[in-house]
C-alpha cells in the first residue's frame, strides 16, 4: 500500500481527534435552547484564552476569509467620516487584498508598504505611511505565503500611539505562534480553525469593543448584530476544542526536512526568512530549479505526497503569486516554486518519506526539460 504523506496543511489540517469527539454529540442529535447557547459560550471563552482576549470580544464567521472581510469593511464603513485611507503591507492574504482593493473602488485611499527580500515589512515604514486620515492598519503575524513572522508589536505599538485601529491577520499562524492581543495593541485578529486541527466552516474575528465595526451581512442579531446569519454549531464547538488543543512544536521536523532538500534538490532556494523565530515552524517555501512546482506537486501527488505550489488559497491561478514578486523574484524562479507545510500529524518517518521521494521525482522532471540539459 503506497504511504500517505501529507505536507499542505496550510491548506486544511485533518481534524484532530479530540475535535471530532468535540463535535459529534452536536451530529448526533439536535441542540437548541441554552443548550446551543453554552455550547457556543464554552467555545468563546476557549478562542478569547488562546489570544488572550474575553470571551465577548469573540465573532463567528464561516471562515477566516469572512472575518477578514468583516474586519477591513466593517472598520472602513463604521469610520468614514473619520477618514478613508487604509495602510497595509504589500503582500497581505487576497481576502485582505482584494477587500481593500474593492474598497478603493468605492473611494477610499491605500498606501501599500513595500516588504524586503525575505518578506518583513518595516515597522517604521508603516509609521511613515500613516497620515491624519488613516482609519485602520492591516498586516499579517505570520505570511500564507513566504511563512515570514512579522513584528506585530511594533506595529501595534504604532497604531496604539496614533489611536488607529489594528488588525492582524493570524489565518496562518493561529494555533502555531502565541499571540495576546492586549500585549500588542491589536484592535482585530483573525483565525482560521481549520489550519490547527478544527473544521472548515468556522473562522473567528476578535475584536476590542472600543473598535468601530459596522455589519457586511445582515439579516439577524447574530453575534452582537455583526453578523447574521444561523450560527454552525458544530464547527464552532469545533473551533473552540481546536483552540483549547496543547501546542505543539515541528520545528524539529522542519529542520530535518530543510536540510536534506537543500543537500538533494541543488540549486534550490528558500523564499521568505531563515529557520528560526523570523519563520512559521511550519512552513518551507523553495524555488527548486530546472522544474514547475505544479509539475512536481503533481508528481508527488501520484506518489501519496500532498504539497502545494503557487500563493497559498489561490492555487487555481497559476499566475507568479504576488509574495514572490514583491520579495524580487524572477519569472523562472518564481515558476519553480513549491509550498510544503507540517501539522499535528506530522512524523519523523514521513520526513524520512519525503527526502527519499521528491529528490528522484524533481530528477525525473529535471530530465525531461531541454533548459536543464542545457
Amino acid at each position: 500500500m503506497k504511504r500517505r504523506v501529507y505536507l499542505n496543511h496550510l491548506s486544511g489540517t485533518p481534524l484532530a481527534p479530540e475535535v471530532h469527539e468535540a463535535m459529534r454529540p452536536f451530529f448526533e442529535e439536535h441542540h437548541h435552547g441554552l443548550a446551543a447557547r453554552e455550547a457556543i459560550a464554552t467555545a468563546r471563552g476557549q478562542c478569547a484564552q488562546l489570544i488572550g482576549g474575553t470571551p465577548e470580544e469573540i465573532l463567528f464567521t464561516s471562515s477566516g476569509t469572512e472575518a477578514n472581510n468583516l474586519a477591513i469593511k466593517g472598520t472602513a464603513y463604521a469610520q468614514r467620516e473619520r477618514g478613508n485611507h487604509i495602510v497595509l503591507s504589500n503582500i497581505e492574504h487576497p481576502s485582505i487584498e482584494q477587500s481593500v482593493a474593492w474598497l478603493e473602488e468605492n473611494g477610499f485611499k491605500t498606501s501599500r508598504v513595500p516588504v524586503d527580500a525575505e518578506g518583513f515589512v518595516s515597522p517604521n515604514a508603516i509609521a511613515e505611511a500613516v497620515t491624519d486620515k488613516t482609519i485602520l492598519i492591516a498586516t499579517h503575524h505570520a505570511s500564507h505565503d513566504l511563512g515570514t513572522i512579522q513584528d506585530i508589536t511594533a506595529i501595534g505599538a504604532t497604531a496604539a500611539e496614533r489611536g488607529i485601529p489594528f488588525l492582524v491577520d493570524a489565518t496562518a499562524s493561529g494555533g502555531w505562534l502565541s499571540v495576546d492581543v492586549a500585549v500588542a495593541n491589536i484592535s482585530l485578529l483573525s483565525l482560521a480553525p481549520h489550519r490547527f486541527g478544527g473544521p472548515q466552516g468556522a473562522g473567528l474575528l476578535f475584536r476590542n469593543r472600543r473598535t468601530p465595526l459596522a455589519p457586511i451581512i445582515h439579516g439577524g442579531a447574530q453575534e452582537d448584530g455583526l453578523r447574521a446569519g444561523t450560527e454552525n454549531l458544530a464547527a464552532i464547538v469545533g473551533a473552540g476544542a481546536a483552540a483549547a488543543l496543547p501546542a505543539v512544536d515541528v520545528s524539529t521536523l522542519q529542520r530535518q526536512l530543510h536540510a536534506g532538500l537543500m543537500k538533494a534538490l541543488v540549486p534550490i532556494r528558500l523564499n521568505g526568512a531563515e529557520l528560526g523565530t523570523g519563520r512559521l515552524p511550519s512552513h518551507l517555501n523553495y524555488s527548486i530549479d530546472g522544474i514547475e512546482g505544479e509539475g512536481l506537486a503533481l508528481a508527488l501527488d501520484l506518489q501519496g505526497i500532498a504539497i502545494a505550489s503557487g500563493a497559498a488559497c489561490v492555487t487555481k491561478n497559476l499566475a507568479v503569486p504576488p509574495a514572490l514578486t514583491a520579495i524580487g523574484l524572477d519569472a523562472a524562479s518564481a515558476k519553480g516554486n513549491v509550498l510544503l507545510s507540517l501539522g499535528r500529524d506530522t512524523t519523523a518517518a514521513d520526513i524520512d518519506h519525503v527526502l527519499e521521494v521528491v529528490p528522484k521525482q524533481v530528477d525525473k522532471l529535471r530530465s525531461l526539460s531541454p533548459a536543464w540539459d542545457a
